[in-house]
């Protein structure tokens, strides 16, 4: 079973939601199946809750009203008008109106373990790492001191700080946490495997945002090499990466592009190459560009001609992060990074023609691809397939009037923005959700009436997270 980091479990709970599957239903089953654990393991025992005001103290809330004929006691760590979510305030206040044994704390010397004979630790979830301290250091002593049976709700409290639970067993919820290693129960919660399969907002949560304090480049500097054979391309795809968030794209493109490529938009930086195709004439200057930007996107507009195939095949090694799409994407030629075809480009560079169009049947031969080929694949379909060799996730955004021209070249451009900020495989599935996500918002206005620069717009709108 795959290891799910706190930050990975907080996007699938957002990914959940998205999906119609309400933290309330999460936190209802997740305290029902720890009420389980412990009437197995545990029967006829004395229970006492001590709950932190967050999520974690809210799960052991709803197991304290699921063991309510054992009379358990719930120790909250603080004041109940200071619980931190609606879920576990709503829990609370159940507890209350059944009138059950509750005690708000402000000093860990409240908290009597002595009549009991078995502790739920709900102090902390996943993700704490500074010093633990105050009343919730207080009740991690008292609790380890209680010489009591220790069951930890989903972590121990405090693990990865300098202070921790140390539990008999910790119940766990979906899946095994980092750090988690002797004596652990996982119990489903009701998140079923296509939640975990399909990107939502949670993925984009994973890209990150601008901090308060960032200078310019931070968010990202992306390079796009395209262009020549055709000019539109190379211009959808920067305008793409500065909307999904990239500081500073610049836009190395031949000279037969470079002026319709620069007319585009004023917020262009455009690199003029030496001729009207790529070609290994322009490698000491691209070399020089590549080295000053985080990731490069290569291949949209650029031709397949004998020079600039040539070209490419010096260029891609250069690149520490690289975005591979349309042209580019040739069997004689080197792949790294992130891939961004449709089946087609899938079949011409893999010698693999994907079944079509059940999604599922394509799973394995992405996956295979990428496994063997140490790449991030992102096939392009009515779902799209994204795999980096061991995981395989899929996009259900997106419409028809997205067979219009230049959609693919927005989502390179968004991939190549996200890849700036974050893993390869982070990047091109956040990258497909909004993708298509825009293109869903241009469609509730024009319908099979939009084109690509209808989505580039959109991007900023298809990015917030509600």
């Amino acid at each position: 079973m795959r290891i799910i980091s706190a930050e990975e479990m907080r996007a699938l709970d957002m990914n959940c939601q998205y999906f119609g599957l309400l933290p309330l239903q999460l936190m209802e089953n997740a305290g029902a199946a720890l009420a389980r654990e412990i009437r197995f393991k545990y029967p006829g025992s004395k229970v006492a809750v001590v709950a932190g005001r967050g999520n974690n103290g809210g799960d052991a809330l709803v197991c304290a009203r699921h063991l309510a004929n054992l009379n358990p006691r719930v120790y909250l760590l603080g004041r109940s008008r200071d619980i931190t979510t609606d879920e576990a305030k709503r829990n609370w206040n159940i507890l209350e109106e059944l009138d059950l044994d509750l005690k708000e704390v402000s000093d860990s010397s409240e908290i009597d373990l002595g009549e009991f004979d078995l502790i739920i630790d709900a102090i902390f979830g996943t993700g704490v790492r500074a010093p633990v301290r105050g009343l919730e250091g207080g009740a991690i002593d008292v609790i380890n001191a209680s010489g009591k049976s220790i069951v930890s709700v989903d972590v121990p409290s405090g693990l990865g700080a300098d202070k921790t639970v140390k539990p008999d067993i910790t119940v766990t919820f979906h899946a095994p946490k980092p750090g988690l290693e002797d004596n652990v129960v996982v119990a489903e919660i009701g998140i079923p495997l296509q939640a975990e399969f399909f990107t939502g907002p949670g993925d984009l949560s994973l890209v990150g945002t601008r901090s308060k304090y960032a200078h310019k480049g931070d968010s990202g500097r992306v390079l796009v090499i395209a262009g020549g054979a055709y000019t539109g391309a190379p211009a959808i795809a920067a305008m793409a990466a500065l909307r999904a968030g990239a500081d500073i794209v610049t836009v190395a493109t031949p000279r037969s592009a470079a002026k319709t490529v620069a007319g585009f938009s004023p917020d262009l930086i455009v690199r003029e190459l030496s001729g009207d195709l790529l070609a290994s004439e322009d490698i000491p200057v691209l070399k020089d560009l590549i080295s000053r930007h985080g990731v490069v996107l290569i291949g949209m507009g650029l031709g397949t001609a004998p020079e600039t195939k040539e070209a490419l095949a010096q260029i891609v090694p250069m690149c520490k992060k690289s975005v591979i799409d349309a042209d580019a994407l040739q069997p004689d030629l080197p792949l790294k990074g992130i891939v961004t075809p449709h089946a087609g480009e899938f079949q011409r560079i893999s010698g693999v023609a994907l079944p079509g169009p059940d999604y599922r049947s394509r799973m394995d031969p992405v996956k295979k691809y990428a496994k063997e080929n140490g790449l991030v694949v992102l096939v392009k379909g009515k779902v799209d397939i994204i795999s980096d060799g061991e995981i395989v996730r899929g996009n259900g955004t997106g419409n028809p009037g997205m067979t219009v021209g230049g959609t693919g070249d927005c989502l390179a451009g968004i991939t190549a923005s996200f890849y700036a900020r974050t893993t390869a495989m982070r990047a091109a599935a956040a990258a497909a959700f909004v993708n298509g996500r825009a293109g869903d918002l241009v469609a509730l206005e024009k319908d099979c009436g939009m084109v690509a620069t209808d989505v580039v717009e959109m991007i900023p709108r298809a990015m917030r997270i509600e």
